[in-house]
C-alpha cells in the first residue's frame, strides 16, 4: 500500500507540478489511512478496500476530535488517490465516490490595518545588506500579495522593474503576472544595487532574496523576519506571514478594486476562494458604522 502512495506522490510532483510540501502532506494523510486499514480492518491491498471501510476511517478521525479543515484535507487526499488508482487500473471503482465530506466553514482571514502595515514596512532600519533585503522583501510581500513559498522561490529572471511586474509560478506551476508597486520597486532597486551584492557568495544562484550564507531564503526564515519586524513595530498581536497576503487583498477590495482582478493577482483558481475577502470588508463596514453613526449607539 505504501508503494502505491509513493507512486501517487511522484505523479503529483512530476506530472502535475505540485510542491514538495503539498505532496508530503498528501502522502502523510494516505499513509495514516493505510496504517489504520491494516490495523483495524486487516486490509493490506488497496484493491480490497471498500467504501464502507474508507467511511469508517473518516468517522474514526472525527471521533478523535480532528478539526473539520483537517478532515476535509484528508478526504481530498483520499479522493485524488482513489481516482489515481482507477486511472492506473489498480481498481475498477472509485472507493470515495459516495463519501460525504464535512461541511467546511470558511473563516475570514486575519488581516492587518493600513496603519499596522505602515509600521511593519518601516521597521527595517539601516543601510546594511540585511536591512535593505528585509525592507525590499516586506514591501514586495505586501505590494504583490504573494504566497510565502512564491516569495521565497523568486529568481532575478522573474522580475521586471522597468515594466513594474513580476512573473510567478504558483500552485500547479501556473504562471501569472503580478504588479509591483512604486514603493516596492524603489526598495528592490536599492536592495539589488547595494544589498544583494554584499550577500553573494561563490555558489550563489539567481535567487532574488539571499540569506547570510548566500543561498535562497527558506520559508522558516521568512516567518522569522515577519515576526521580528512585527515585534519591532510594536504590533501586539501575533503576525503571521500570510497576513500580509490577506491584507493585500483586503486593502485592494476596500479601495474599490475589482474582485476578479484580485483573484488573478492572488492566483486563485476559483472566484469563491477570493470572495472570502468580501466578508472582511463587510465586517469592517459594520464596525465603522457602529463606531461613528449617531444612531448606532444606545
Amino acid at each position: 500500500m505504501r508503494e502505491a502512495i509513493i507512486d501517487y506522490g511522484n505523479t503529483l510532483k512530476l506530472e502535475r507540478g505540485r510542491s514538495d510540501h503539498t505532496v508530503a502532506g498528501y502522502e502523510s494523510d494516505l499513509l495514516q489511512c493505510a496504517a489504520w486499514l491494516a490495523a483495524r480492518k486487516r486490509v493490506r491491498d488497496w484493491r480490497e478496500v471498500t467504501q464502507a471501510q474508507a467511511t469508517d476511517w473518516l468517522y474514526s478521525l472525527s471521533g478523535d476530535g480532528a478539526a473539520v479543515s483537517s478532515l476535509a484535507r484528508k478526504l481530498s487526499a483520499l479522493r485524488g488517490f482513489s481516482r489515481h488508482l482507477v486511472r492506473e487500473a489498480v481498481r475498477a471503482d472509485d472507493l470515495t465516490a459516495l463519501l460525504q465530506g464535512p461541511k467546511r466553514v470558511r473563516r475570514a482571514p486575519g488581516t492587518l490595518s493600513a496603519g499596522e502595515v505602515e509600521k511593519l514596512l518601516a521597521a527595517p532600519q539601516g543601510g546594511d545588506a540585511l536591512a535593505l533585503r528585509d525592507r525590499a522583501l516586506l514591501e514586495l510581500f505586501y505590494s504583490s500579495g504573494l504566497r510565502v513559498s512564491e516569495l521565497a522561490g523568486l529568481n532575478l529572471q522573474q522580475l521586471d522593474l522597468e515594466q513594474g511586474y513580476l512573473r510567478v509560478f504558483g500552485k500547479g506551476a501556473k504562471e501569472r503576472v503580478v504588479p509591483v508597486g512604486g514603493k516596492a520597486t524603489e526598495a528592490l532597486k536599492t536592495y539589488l544595487a547595494a544589498g544583494r551584492p554584499g550577500l553573494v557568495k561563490t555558489r550563489t544562484g539567481s535567487a532574488l532574496f539571499l540569506s547570510e550564507r548566500g543561498g535562497p531564503l527558506s520559508r522558516k526564515t521568512l516567518w522569522f523576519i515577519v515576526q521580528k519586524y512585527a515585534a519591532r513595530a510594536g504590533i501586539a498581536r501575533g503576525v503571521k506571514p500570510h497576513q500580509l497576503r490577506h491584507s493585500f487583498a483586503s486593502h485592494l477590495l476596500g479601495g474599490g478594486a475589482d474582485l476578479r482582478a484580485i483573484q488573478e493577482m492572488l492566483g486563485h483558481a476559483n472566484l469563491a476562494t477570493t470572495q472570502i475577502y468580501t466578508a472582511v470588508e463587510e465586517k469592517r463596514l459594520v464596525e465603522q458604522h457602529a463606531k461613528f453613526h449617531p444612531r448606532s449607539r444606545e
